[in-house]
C-alpha cells in the first residue's frame, strides 16, 4: 500500500506528469490508501535523478515521471509531422527507437522497482497490492487477427511471389505459386481462418479480430486498402464463426478513416450490424494513424479502446509498456478518453519489412517479447494474420501458429479477448483504499465493474485478501 503526495502537491504538478504519477502506479500495483489513519509508506516526488528510500517514504525523481510520461504518451510522435509512405509518423520520430531500446517494456519495468522499494521503506508497516490479473494469472496474452483479405486472394499469392523472387528466394517463389495454382477454384482464406480458429479451440484461447467495413473501389484496391466487401457470404461465413466461437469484433479502420469521425462512426456502425455486436475496440489498417488525432477522432466515434500503437516494420514495446493503460492527448494535456492495447509483436513486421521468411523464427520473436512482457506482469498482445497459408506463399505459418500458441499457453496466462483485457486493466486501476481495520483488513471502493472477486496480495505475491468486487458489478 502507499499513500500519495497530498491534493497541494498533486495540483502543482503539470498534466503530464500526472498522467506519468497515474501510469507508474499502476504499473506497481500497488494499491493508494485515502485512510488518513493508517501508518503505510509515504510516495514524495524528489527533485534528484534517483529514487530514494527512507524509513517510511519513498522519494521518485519528479523529472522521471515526465520523461515516463513522455515514452507513453508517444508524446514526441504526437508532435511530430514527419509522415511515410501510407501517411503515418516514421519509427525513427518514436523516443525508444532513438534510444535503441525498443524490444524492453522500459515504462512497465519501473512498477516492479517502485514496489520493490516500498518494501525496502515499509519495515512493519504492511505492503499490499492488486493481483495483475483474474483467475490468479501472473501476466496475459492477447491475440489478434487482421482480417485484410478475402476476395480476389490471388493477387496476393502473386505479390508474395514477387517478394520472394525480390530477395532471390527462387525455389520458395516457385513454391509459392505452385501452391496458389493448385487451390485456384477453392476458398483458402477460409481456410486460413478455419484452421486459426481450430488451433484457438484447441487451446482454449478466445481473441479479437478486427474486421474492414468500407466500400471496395479499384483505388482501395490499388492501395492495398479496402479489398472486400464486408456484406459479402464469404465476410458474413466468417463473422458468423468467429462469433460461435465467442471471439471478439472490432474494426480495422480504413485509410480514409483517419483524421475522420463520421467515417469511423458510419464503419463501427455497419460492422456492429453485421457482426450483431457493437465494436468497442479500432486497430488501423496498416497501423495507419496520426497519433493524438487520430485518436481524437476514435473516441469521438464511440471506441473505449484502440489496439493500433505498434510498429509495422519491427516489434517491441513503442509506449514502453507491456500492459494496458489510458490514452494521452498532448495537444489537449488530458487523457484521450481511450484506453490503449499497443501491439507489441506481429507476423509480417517480419517477414514484410525484414525479409525473415523462415514462420519459426517470427515465433521465437514473439516468445522472446512474451518473456519480457511475463517478467513485469504484463501483457502480450500479439498480430497474427489469418491468411498466411500454404496457398497464399506462406507454407510453414500454419504449424508456427500452432506452436506460438502452444507455448505461450502454456506459460499459464490470463489469455483472453482484448475488451475483456482492458476491462480489467480499467477495472483494476480504479481500486483504492478507503479504510484499513484495525484486524489488518482493507475496505476497498472501485469506480469500474468487474465480474470476479478482488484479490490483495502482500509484497511476495500471496493472497492477502479476496473480496467480491466492491461498487460498480457486471
Amino acid at each position: 500500500m502507499i499513500r500519495l503526495p497530498p491534493r497541494d502537491i498533486l495540483d502543482r504538478l503539470k498534466p503530464i506528469e500526472r498522467f506519468g504519477l497515474g501510469v507508474l502506479l499502476d504499473c506497481s500495483r500497488l494499491l493508494a490508501v485515502d485512510d488518513p489513519a493508517a501508518d503505510v509508506v509515504r510516495l514524495s516526488l524528489g527533485s534528484g535523478e534517483h529514487t530514494t528510500v527512507s524509513d517510511g517514504e519513498v522519494a521518485f525523481p519528479r523529472a522521471r515521471l515526465a520523461q515516463l510520461a513522455e515514452f507513453a504518451a508517444g508524446a514526441g510522435e504526437q508532435r511530430s509531422t514527419a509522415s511515410d509512405r501510407v501517411g503515418r509518423v516514421p519509427p525513427s520520430e518514436n523516443a525508444l527507437v532513438k534510444l535503441n531500446h525498443i524490444r524492453d517494456p522500459a515504462v512497465s519495468r519501473e512498477g516492479p522497482a517502485l514496489r520493490k522499494a516500498v518494501e525496502q521503506a515499509a519495515g512493519r508497516r504492511p505492503v499490499r497490492g492488486l493481483a495483475p490479473w483474474p483467475a490468479g494469472r501472473r501476466w496475459a496474452v492477447a491475440m489478434t487477427h487482421d482480417l485484410d483479405l478475402v476476395a480476389n486472394w490471388f493477387g496476393y499469392t502473386l505479390l508474395r511471389v514477387t517478394e520472394l523472387a525480390s530477395r532471390l528466394r527462387l525455389w520458395q517463389a516457385a513454391e509459392a505459386l505452385a501452391n496458389g495454382l493448385a487451390w485456384l477454384g477453392r476458398n483458402p482464406v477460409w481456410q486460413g481462418v478455419s484452421e486459426v480458429l481450430t488451433v484457438e479451440r484447441e487451446f482454449e484461447l478466445r481473441a479479437t479480430w478486427f474486421v474492414i467495413c468500407g466500400t471496395p473501389t479499384l483505388a482501395t484496391m490499388r492501395a492495398g486498402d479496402i479489398s472486400y466487401a464486408p456484406e459479402s457470404a464469404p465476410v458474413q461465413r466468417i463473422l458468423e464463426a468467429v462469433a460461435a466461437a465467442g471471439h471478439e469484433v472490432g474494426l480495422h479502420g480504413s485509410f480514409e478513416t483517419m483524421l475522420d469521425a463520421g467515417k469511423f462512426r458510419e464503419q463501427r456502425d455497419r460492422l456492429g450490424r453485421l457482426a450483431a455486436a457493437p465494436a468497442t475496440g479500432v486497430r488501423q489498417h496498416f497501423l495507419r494513424m496520426r497519433p493524438g488525432a487520430t485518436h481524437r477522432e476514435m473516441a469521438a466515434a464511440g471506441f473505449s479502446y484502440d489496439a493500433t500503437w505498434g510498429f509495422s516494420d519491427r516489434n517491441g514495446f513503442r509506449l514502453g509498456v507491456a500492459d494496458i493503460i489510458p490514452g494521452w492527448d498532448a495537444e489537449r494535456e488530458a487523457l484521450s478518453g481511450l484506453d490503449e492495447a499497443p501491439l507489441i509483436w506481429m507476423d509480417r513486421a517480419l517477414s514484410k519489412h525484414r525479409g525473415v521468411d523462415q514462420p519459426d523464427r517470427w515465433v521465437d520473436d514473439a516468445l522472446e517479447l512474451a518473456k519480457a512482457c511475463r517478467e513485469v506482469n504484463g501483457a502480450w498482445v500479439g498480430l497474427w494474420h489469418p491468411n498466411l497459408t500454404p496457398p497464399l506463399g506462406f507454407p510453414r505459418a500454419p504449424g508456427a501458429f500452432r506452436r506460438l500458441v502452444e507455448v505461450l499457453m502454456g506459460g499459464q496466462p490470463y489469455a483472453d479477448r482484448l475488451d475483456r483485457l482492458v476491462s480489467w486493466r480499467a477495472a483494476r486501476r480504479s481500486v483504492r483504499a478507503t479504510r484499513i481495520r484495525p484486524d489488518g483488513s482493507i475496505e476497498l471502493r472501485a469506480d469500474r465493474k468487474w465480474d470476479g472477486p478482488a484479490v490483495i496480495e502482500d509484497f511476495r505475491g500471496g493472497l492477502a485478501q479476496s473480496q467480491s468486487w466492491p461498487g460498480p458489478r457486471g
